[in-house]
């Protein structure tokens, strides 16, 4: 008979009044202008690299202006900078379906600040201001009695009994946002993979590279390069790993699947690699 789970939940935000802060960026911006600068652009890139592991609940993007200029002026020049801050979150794999506000304000009141110099007081009001809302915790699960599940079959297992035309997805290998190599967690899994292929001279197969979060199926930017081939450089670490570890490269190939195969689920298991089984010699 099937056991029943016994589930006992400790709901910490309800019961301990837990909360999260908000995770807040500024980006400023130049006289007139909405071309994020270089300075401020590698700010900004410091601060996405942070959000890796925040579970994020929504990012809301705020443009504004100095007290010069017309109203209507200030207000689309407001909205310009939002949507370059936009831009470039989605070009570095921060799902669009995250930011839910992206607003042109106008003009901003002066700062009230010690700073005495008028033009250094405006510079602090041609900004962006970005609000990263982290979701709330989990409820804590603590399981009384265990249910036995049918025991799922690994990665291993799917190489060890490939045929052609088979696709095998590492769910297990994640990569950094905006990077072709792996999260640390995962460099254990890949080293598995890559014995159980190398074992296996019979397979031939592609390694396919995919991102997250792009639009119109394009590729992301590898922030190591800068080139917007992150898939393809994905795929390519994937295959120089299996190399290293004695996986002939004959028997490999590797290619870049851009943004065209999204899961449908969590951003974080689009960025990731796959394999797709061209060819087993039966002969071997």
């Amino acid at each position: 008979m099937n056991k029943f789970l016994i589930y006992i939940l400790f709901v910490f935000g309800a019961t301990l009044g837990f909360s999260q802060e908000n995770l807040k960026h500024e980006v400023y911006f130049e006289t007139d202008e909405y071309v994020v600068p270089n300075t401020e652009t590698n700010r900004l890139l410091l601060f996405i690299s942070k959000l890796t592991d925040v579970n994020i609940e929504s990012i809301s993007i705020f443009g504004f202006c100095d007290d010069r200029g017309a109203d209507t002026y200030n207000l689309r020049l407001s909205q310009q900078r939002a949507n370059a801050i936009k831009t470039i979150f989605s070009e570095n794999e921060i799902s669009e379906s995250l930011i839910t506000n992206v607003d042109g304000k106008g003009e901003i009141l002066l700062k009230i600040v010690e700073e005495k110099n008028l033009l250094k007081i405006r510079g602090l009001n041609r900004k962006v201001e970005i609000i990263v809302k982290p979701k709330p915790p989990k409820p804590v699960v603590k399981v009384v009695e265990k249910v036995e599940k049918p025991k799922e079959k690994t990665v291993i297992d799917k190489i060890n009994e490939s045929a052609k035309g088979d696709k095998i997805i590492f769910k297990d290998i994640l990569f950094k946002t905006g990077y072709a190599t792996v999260t640390p967690g995962t460099k254990k899994n890949l080293t598995a993979i890559a014995e159980a292929l190398a074992s296996r001279p019979d397979i031939y197969f592609t390694i396919q590279g995919h991102v997250c979060c792009t639009k119109y199926s394009r590729d992301a930017i590898d922030r190591k390069t800068k080139l917007r081939n992150l898939s393809e450089a994905r795929a390519k670490y994937v295959y120089d790993y299996f190399a290293k570890k004695g996986v002939d490269k004959k028997r490999m190939r590797h290619l870049g699947m851009r943004r065209k195969f999204p899961l449908g689920g969590d951003p974080q298991f689009d960025r990731r690699v796959e394999i797709v089984i061209n060819y087993v010699d039966n002969a071997n």
